[in-house]
């Protein structure tokens, strides 16, 4: 019988969570804290996550640490969540971590954009393809960041590979994703805003029914409160979220991303939930600009 995938489709259609990774004093992954976090997170109603992601420093983590994120998640979690593993770098690398993710009790995996410099269409269907066909009992997502990159290869791909359920797509352009997601076939996958809560209302006008988030971390009820406003089709009532989250987001966003990660683990540092640290490239915040990070922060009333 061929995997209808539908229970990880359904799960893919809400808020897809980015835990941060946290780090203790001795700049190990500081597991203790990591693990109330997840609880927080659940706690809040949410229920996908997505442990390996961006905002969990999935390229500054070694691939010890991206095993032990992954079993730590879905230890804790049980069968309160769904888990989509982020997986990537090179093709043996990432498969790798796509059997290690299955082996450990993962729904779904993540595949990251290909960081090598000179990808071409028909090179980006090869590597997830390779991925794909590894881990046939998973459903893959991947994550796509190049504007360059056509719908009709997404949906050459999801004809070679019925496992490719879902795409997180992270392209700053709302009317592009529109005719993206329908060259590809918007019905055939399910489709996640991956820009974050700035860009879901748009997005979901156009056909997404999930966003990821890392300002959830943070604050599990506004992010909760918008999939709700988008599920029930109240614009109004998203754009109020929109204006409630639009500071914080413009911090992460600023300077290139910079510190995208960096905010949230301030902001969450100034609830005294982890430490601040993050590991290079990134860096913390300076001194001056924390204050306006937990202010932002302490006015959610979490």
């Amino acid at each position: 019988m061929t995997a209808t995938f539908e229970p990880q489709r359904a799960a893919l259609a809400d808020v897809v969570a980015i835990p941060v990774t946290p780090f203790a004093g001795d700049g190990t992954v500081d597991e203790d804290a990591h693990r109330v976090l997840l609880r927080r997170l659940l706690d809040g109603g949410v229920r996908i996550l997505t442990p390996n992601g961006n905002t969990g420093e999935f390229y500054a983590l070694t691939p010890e640490e991206r095993r032990t994120v992954t079993e730590l998640t879905i230890d804790e979690v049980g069968d309160r969540a769904a888990i989509l593993v982020g997986v990537g770098h090179d093709v043996p690398t990432a498969v790798a971590a796509a059997r290690h993710a299955h082996e450990a009790g993962a729904q779904m995996v993540m595949v990251h954009q290909p960081v090598h410099p000179y990808v071409s269409e028909g090179g980006w269907v090869d590597y997830h393809r390779a991925i794909a066909e590894a881990v046939p009992e998973l459903g893959v997502v991947p994550y796509i960041r190049n504007a360059a990159l056509s719908g009709e290869r997404l949906a050459e791909l999801g004809e070679a590979c019925p496992n490719v359920i879902g795409v997180k797509y992270a392209v700053p352009d709302a009317a592009r994703f529109a005719g993206f997601a329908r060259d590809a076939g918007l019905d055939r996958f399910v489709w996640i805003a991956g820009l974050a809560e700035p860009y879901a209302p748009s997005y979901f006008s156009a056909g997404a029914t999930g966003f990821t988030s890392g300002l959830v971390n943070v604050a599990p009820s506004v992010s909760m409160n918008m999939i709700e406003a988008l599920r029930s089709g109240d614009y109004p009532a998203a754009m109020k979220v929109w204006e409630q989250i639009r500071r914080f987001e413009e911090l992460r966003a600023a300077h290139g991303s910079a510190n995208n990660v960096t905010v949230v683990k301030e902001a969450l540092a100034s609830l005294g939930l982890c430490r601040r640290d993050v590991r290079a490239p990134s860096k913390v915040l300076p001194e001056a600009e924390r204050a306006e990070v937990a202010a932002i922060a302490a006015a959610w009333s979490i």
